[in-house]
């Protein structure tokens, strides 16, 4: 039997590749409104972005607010005028956005070997209709028990309240098995942490954790994740199919 019976992932730049999505949607949005699209502007739209984010993870904002006000910080912070179009802008950005299911090389791998000895499920901040075409074109959502969107839930990691309601849904009772996996060491690790949980950093660009958050468990990649989830048994049959345990939930 795996050490981890129940896998809680984050989706963003753990299973799906946020970064390069964002690249593209933000170029096509900028191009459309003949807007800067150079590096500098890029740059200014992330650092806009980042800001927001933290702030809804932390409370202080709704994410309508964050839809509403992006743009407009983003042209304040480029000396460019409004002429009401932020909120145009936006929405094109976030349905550009959910044309761009691509996924970290080795994700569908990972879930395929994961998926058969745990149950697994998303656990995620992103907007709803944004995240549920990405998962389903991904190819993701065929190997997950559950997804759980805090804007469908109602609550948003770091609060508990999240990860309570996914391990609610299936039925999960014993949390000394639950493993939440994600980049986000506010989010997700400490969120993970909030609820009671045993977290995994995903870490895979070697980035410094000066947050003074400490996950259980960090990877630099899929396969390290295989080696905290999985007893040796298991880990001698990775590439064998059909051997997912029954899950004492």
């Amino acid at each position: 039997m795996a050490y981890y019976t129940c896998l809680l992932l984050d989706a963003d730049n753990t299973l799906l590749d946020f970064d390069a999505a964002e690249r593209q949607a933000l170029a096509d949005a900028l191009t459309r409104y003949e807007l800067p699209s150079d590096a500098s502007a890029c740059d200014t739209y992330h650092q806009v972005n980042s800001k927001l984010w933290q702030s809804f993870a932390k409370g202080e904002i709704s994410r309508n607010k964050l839809f509403a006000v992006r743009f407009a910080r983003f042209l304040q912070a480029m000396g460019l005028p409004d002429n009401g179009k932020s909120r145009e802008i936006n929405e094109y950005y976030e349905n550009q956005l959910a044309l761009h299911p691509d996924t970290i090389p080795g994700a569908l791998t990972a879930l395929q070997e994961l998926g058969e000895v745990a149950t697994l499920a998303i656990v995620s901040n992103g907007s709803a209709k944004v995240q549920q075409a990405r998962i389903r074109d991904s190819g993701i959502e065929r190997y997950m028990d559950g997804i759980y969107i805090s804007e469908k839930v109602g609550a948003a990691k770091p609060s508990a309240k999240l990860f309570d309601h996914a391990l609610k849904d299936l039925g999960v009772n014993d949390r000394s098995r639950v493993l939440v996996v994600g980049d986000d060491l506010y989010a997700d690790i400490k969120g993970g942490r909030n609820a009671g949980l045993d977290t995994c950093w995903v870490n895979f660009a070697g980035a410094d954790n000066s947050s003074g958050i400490e996950p259980k468990h960090t990877i630099a990649s899929f396969e390290e994740l295989y080696r905290i989830v999985m007893e040796p048994e298991e880990l001698e049959n990775v590439g064998v199919r059909n051997r997912r345990h029954m899950n004492d939930l």
